[in-house]
């Protein structure tokens, strides 16, 4: 019997006393959002941090001085009995990840700051390379000597101006410019390495690292990764974007460490790490395919699958199992109504407890009531029915259970919903959902075994030529509505960010429907398949931020939630904020202490104004752009 989740095996990074990677648990770590230079508050949140579960504290050094004052920072807290190792963010100036070394336990540089503008012929690519070794080397034979280990961060908001000029705004650029980088870490047997790559864009980073791990692969270098989610905002929708950029990748063995990115204090983001991964683990108890290939870290298409618990059981059966690493994948669906085809993603909510009040700003597009008598008059909604109880009234579509396949033929209706839960559609059943081009099927899976069993139906849809709608259906018992938000986004996100799902139906009794109801938007718009609300693109802040972060977002959120549609970015200061904003319609960047930037799209149209204003500014500029409303289209 095999488990269903492996890891992907990678070499090992020493840092500090907590070494990264191999069999070594899943890291959790967060960031500092205080200047290193005061020692006091740095130590003080530093232990906070720990306390809440980080087994990593990075702070960030804007200069050699901030770099050099990590030693009084560092010696307090193993004064105080903390070993926990410190990593150093370093941006723009290489000499600040120099003086660095030997003071903390891994430095993090950003492959964007070690190149100059260049030309794309092939000679001016080559002295580029050359000038990277004459830098880089040199700082790898210093942290070999202090045992410091290094990050290779490259974030999707600050690509070099070489790289942009070759690959564009894309994966390959991404990928290529931390490859750079590795070369001549494996050149130089230099082994203490982990890689990131980010972005605030949840398909772009899965995407990405799906790339770099193929590429890595390819090159024989298995060196660890770490994941995280730039810039993914606050409260619900933080919390959402980052379970499913980090549990798209985690579900399938790859990462070693994480780090959930909240504009919130340090310390809330380490119980949300630990959620993701703890629901995440639960996978690997499960031994449910029993003499397998499971897709985690092989890339290969075919597999051999046989399913076995007490639900599922498949002898035998042999087909193509969608390549997770697939970039360009691609399911036709027909159109049913408003499910399929070129439609959004549907919402369908609960409503089996008899309760039809929706939140307006969170209209779902269909309601599963069960029972006909529970019929709502006052609701212009489309309503879901079970069979039995289904009278053919306006508005209405029958809902039927496997068991009711002859009941289905017999019906005569726009749109029949089909609820499957066995792990491979039989002959006869494929004939139905080929030929009966009004039905809909709804997957109603465990939800911890759902994005793999999902995957093993779609693909026999796929092989079978079938063009059937699928909803994507999981059912929670969950009172904690973070546990919920994160559960959910993980079983749902891993399959939109693939292009699997026509819809979401989430099920949890013991949370409000119109709770549910919002964390089903907020999902598909993390997933980037359906936009539904005001999305902001916002950053954690860290030492480099010069103003109230979590005071403004919640400021600029207020006034400008109901622009339904529009992305703001709200960045701490320049490093990566024109970069990560750079699909947003208008940024609000750090510019020095208490000065503000605002951007339209790429371009910065008003500078250094005072923080005090820059809220009223911002608001000022989308009503100049007509862009200011109740919905925003």
């Amino acid at each position: 019997m095999t488990q269903i989740y492996r890891r992907r095996q990678t070499s090992v990074a020493q840092i500090g006393n907590t070494p990264v990677g191999g069999d070594f648990p899943i890291r959790i770590q967060s960031m500092a959002n205080v200047s290193t230079m005061d020692t006091d508050a740095a130590v003080a949140q530093a232990i906070r941090m720990i306390e809440a579960g980080a087994e990593y504290i990075r702070f960030a050094a804007q200069g050699e001085r901030e770099a050099r004052n990590l030693e009084n920072i560092h010696r307090q807290l193993r004064e105080k009995g903390y070993q926990t190792p410190l990593i150093v963010d370093v941006h723009f100036n290489p000499k600040v990840a120099e003086a660095a070394t030997g003071i903390v336990e891994k430095v993090r540089i950003n492959p964007g700051n070690y190149t100059k503008q260049t030309d794309h012929d092939a000679d001016s690519w080559d002295a580029e390379i050359n000038r990277i070794r004459e830098r880089f080397i040199p700082f790898l034979d210093l942290c070999r000597r202090h045992g410091t280990a290094i990050r290779i961060g490259v974030n999707h908001g600050s690509l070099s101006e070489r790289m942009m000029r070759r690959y564009g705004d894309t994966p390959e650029g991404m990928v290529e410019s931390c490859m750079e980088f590795l070369r001549i870490c494996r050149e130089q047997a230099f082994d203490e390495v982990v890689i990131s790559i980010k972005s605030s864009n949840t398909v772009v980073m899965v995407k990405t690292i799906r790339l770099l791990v193929h590429t890595m692969e390819a090159e024989g270098m298995h060196y660890p990764l770490h994941l995280g989610v730039t810039e993914a905002g606050n409260e619900e929708d933080g919390r959402i974007k980052s379970a499913i950029g980090i549990g798209s990748l985690l579900i399938d063995g790859i990462g070693d460490t994480i780090r959930v990115s909240l504009s919130e204090p340090p310390e809330a983001e380490l119980p949300v790490a630990r959620k993701i991964i703890d629901y995440i683990l639960e996978r690997a108890k499960i031994q449910g395919f029993k003499d397998s290939k499971i897709l985690s870290t092989n890339f290969t298409n075919l597999h051999e699958n046989t399913i076995q618990d007490s639900k599922f059981e498949i002898q035998g059966s042999r087909f193509k199992v969608l390549s997770v690493t697939d970039l360009d994948f691609s399911r036709p669906v027909r159109s049913v109504g408003v499910i399929g085809g070129a439609n959004p993603p549907a919402v369908i909510s609960d409503r089996l407890d008899g309760d039809f009040s929706v939140d307006s700003r969170y209209i779902p597009d269909f309601l599963y009531i069960g029972d006909a008598t529970k019929y709502p008059s006052d609701t212009a909604i489309p309503l879901w029915i079970d069979i039995d109880h289904w009278q053919n009234r306006p508005n209405t579509y029958p809902y039927f259970q496997l068991a009711d396949l002859d009941k289905l033929k017999a019906t005569q209706a726009d749109m029949k919903l089909l609820e499957i839960d066995v792990a491979e559609p039989d002959d006869t059943l494929l004939e139905v959902l080929q030929h009966d081009k009004t039905v809909v099927v709804v997957l109603n899976y465990t939800p911890v075994l759902s994005v793999y069993l999902t995957r093993i139906f779609v693909s026999r849809l796929m092989e079978a030529g079938c063009d059937v709608p699928v909803i994507l259906r999981c059912d929670y018992s969950e009172t904690d509505p973070e546990t919920l938000q994160i559960k959910a986004a993980i079983d749902f996100g891993a399959l939109l960010v693939d292009g699997i799902g026509n819809g979401v139906f989430l099920c949890n009794k013991q949370i409000s429907p119109c709770m549910t109801d919002m964390y089903m938007f907020s999902i598909l718009q993390a997933a980037r398949v359906r936009i539904s609300k005001t999305d902001y693109i916002s950053c954690p802040g860290c030492g480099r931020t010069l103003y109230d972060l979590e005071t403004t977002v919640a400021r600029i959120k207020q006034a400008t939630s109901h622009l339904k549609g529009l992305k703001i970015g709200i960045m701490g200061c320049i490093v990566n904020g024109p970069g990560e904003m750079a699909d947003a319609d208008y940024g609000y960047v750090g510019a020095g202490q208490g000065r503000i930037n605002l951007y339209k799209k790429h371009e910065c149209v008003l500078k250094n104004i005072p923080e005090e204003d820059a809220v009223e500014q911002l608001i000022n500029l989308i009503k100049a752009n007509g862009e200011w409303g109740e919905i925003f289209v």
